[in-house]
């Protein structure tokens, strides 16, 4: 049962979504630490997610119609900010903050994605057989996490380092922006 829910979580985990143009912009336009970094605040997002699902929260939080509205139109609206920010960035981001700036995006990337949420309130109960199964199965699912994304970015962090030019970094940058906002708007039709 543990392998199966590994090998299902791994390919929701390969399934590109918010944190993976995140840390594939970081990657690309910041290097390998500022990937990691934004990897690390995804993973700091999950650990929330887990121990919300674990003291039942998640499942109060899907099972009302509007809180989960609330928080799908706070994605939305972070993912369209990220986006955005993403068109406006200078092709020299200031290195102060840059390190706190790549975990706080990756965190809420993760937090405030609702597709999260409804993986730890429809999915990961089918594989649960006891009460500690939920910070059990939320561990297995953040090792993978881990170890996929930090293979991704030493892979694209080796790609960029050929495309690390300004020219190149502001494409990324726009790039990364339609991506954001195209998310947002497909969660926002779902």
């Amino acid at each position: 049962m543990l392998l199966t829910f590994a090998v299902t979580a791994l390919v929701m985990i390969m399934i590109p979504g918010p944190d993976a143009a995140l840390i594939m912009r970081s990657s690309l336009t910041h290097g390998r630490v500022a990937g990691l970094l934004t990897m690390a605040g995804g993973l700091l997002g999950l650990a929330v997610h887990a121990t919300t699902a674990s003291l039942g929260l998640s499942a109060l939080l899907a099972a009302s119609p509007t809180a989960f509205t609330v928080l799908r139109w706070i994605g939305i609206a972070y993912l369209v900010w990220l986006g955005v920010q993403s068109f406006r960035a200078k092709p020299k981001e200031a290195a102060r903050d840059a390190g706190r700036r790549h975990i706080r995006n990756g965190f809420f990337s993760n937090l405030l994605n609702p597709k999260v949420l409804l993986f730890q309130v429809t999915f990961l109960p089918q594989f649960m057989t006891g009460t500690n199964d939920a910070l059990l199965l939320s561990a297995v699912f953040a090792g993978l996490y881990a170890a996929w994304f930090a293979l991704y970015v030493l892979v694209v962090d080796r790609v960029g380092a050929l495309l690390r030019t300004p020219r190149v970094r502001r494409r990324v940058e726009r790039i990364t922006g339609v991506l954001l906002v195209g998310f947002a708007l497909r969660l926002a039709v779902q």
